[in-house]
């Protein structure tokens, strides 16, 4: 990984391509609800939260990667009814924000949460997706946290082995119930991992 740089916060001209990536990542389990792709690249671009995710650059500058985290003040891809609206439009907005309102995750105020790592496709299986979740450790440790929390999908075994071999431990398996005929998956594994 020489040469990738990590650092707090998404510059404006990168906000395209952390779309991108994140639909890569995530575009799977989430386009029967944000696809097509066209559109869910709008969303994201704008609803994007800059102050909630670190970015890996490479060395000419561009963006290789992210790992977004949760806080009482936002997430990294929360969005809202506008963005929602500017990429859908009035009808799509509502049923969408009724979906994403069902899926949408508690604030942890005991740990730090992951919102999401990703890592664009050509720099997959290099150890940057190793690299940001120490980056997102060390984030929480800086904020104050005894501990960090992530959400995995329970068909997800590739980035559940990931998470596990860095020392997180599954405390929680939640069935998403009728959801799951939109989303593909079962249930939303809940992982922790000590800071201390």
């Amino acid at each position: 990984m020489n040469g990738v740089h990590l650092s707090l916060g998404l510059p404006d001209h990168l906000r395209a391509r952390a779309a991108e990536i994140y639909w890569q990542a995530f575009g799977g389990k989430l386009g029967a609800v944000l696809g097509p792709q066209k559109r869910a690249l709008v969303f994201l671009d704008r609803a994007m939260n800059r102050d909630h995710v670190i970015v890996a650059l490479d060395e000419d500058g561009r963006l290789v990667g992210l790992a977004g985290f949760k806080t009482p003040a936002g997430n990294l891809a929360g969005g809202d009814r506008a963005d929602l609206r500017a990429a859908y439009g009035w009808i799509g907005a509502l049923w969408r924000e009724g979906v994403l309102r069902l899926l949408a995750q508690e604030i942890d105020n005991e740990r730090f949460l992951i919102d999401g790592i990703c890592v664009a496709s050509g720099m997959r299986g290099q150890g940057l997706g190793k690299r940001l979740l120490a980056a997102l450790c060390d984030e929480a440790v800086a904020r104050g946290y005894h501990a960090i929390r992530l959400d995995v999908i329970d068909t997800n075994w590739r980035a559940r082995a990931l998470y596990e071999r860095e020392g997180f431990s599954v405390v929680k398996s939640e069935p998403i119930g009728w959801l799951r005929l939109v989303f593909g998956f079962k249930a939303s594994l809940t992982m922790v991992k000590g800071l201390d």
